[in-house]
């Protein structure tokens, strides 16, 4: 991204204004990440209820802000889990996505050092966490190269929405 471009980037809290483009973002996420065809009234729904109830989380977007039309070219969710060792949260970084026209120009690490500056500014916030499909490697160098490594836990879950997939 030029540099006029990256000054005409803004990270900003989403808005119910965003509904449209921030399901149709998490739909193409899960396609392209996992091959999974998201229900998208269902989607929509899970989407309308980060606004519905602050306590599950926060959505932050990159706007690129152009003379003619500005536009949301890249978004994250924050969700929250209690940590009873450190008395504080985690934030969980999820639902990241930015448009392939503006991959590997800087919006993730924007996004991601916004939300870090904020939760670092917070005493009741002890980290930042995210998960990445194993096979994912190419977020995985991104997710590094902003100061995230893989930690000594594994993820293990039982979804009743989809089916679990064996490793």
């Amino acid at each position: 991204m030029p540099t006029s471009a990256l000054d005409r980037l803004i990270v900003r809290p989403a808005r119910m204004e965003d509904v449209d483009v921030l399901v149709t973002f998490s739909a193409a996420m899960a396609l392209e990440t996992e091959g999974r065809r998201l229900n998208v009234d269902r989607l929509r729904r899970g989407t309308r209820g980060v606004f519905d109830s602050p306590t599950r989380g926060f959505y932050v977007v990159a706007e690129l802000l152009q003379a003619l039309s500005p536009g949301v070219i890249g978004q994250l969710l924050v969700t929250y889990e209690w940590s009873d060792w450190r008395d504080a949260t985690f934030w969980w970084i999820q639902s990241l996505y930015v448009h392939p026209d503006w991959r590997r120009r800087g919006v993730y690490r924007r996004m991601h050092e916004s939300i870090l500056r904020e939760a670092r500014n917070r005493d009741d916030v002890c980290g930042v966490r995210l998960y990445v499909e194993a096979g994912n490697t190419g977020a995985q160098a991104a997710y590094r190269q902003t100061g995230l490594f893989p930690s000594s836990y594994r993820v293990l879950e039982e979804d009743f929405v989809f089916p679990n997939k064996m490793i």
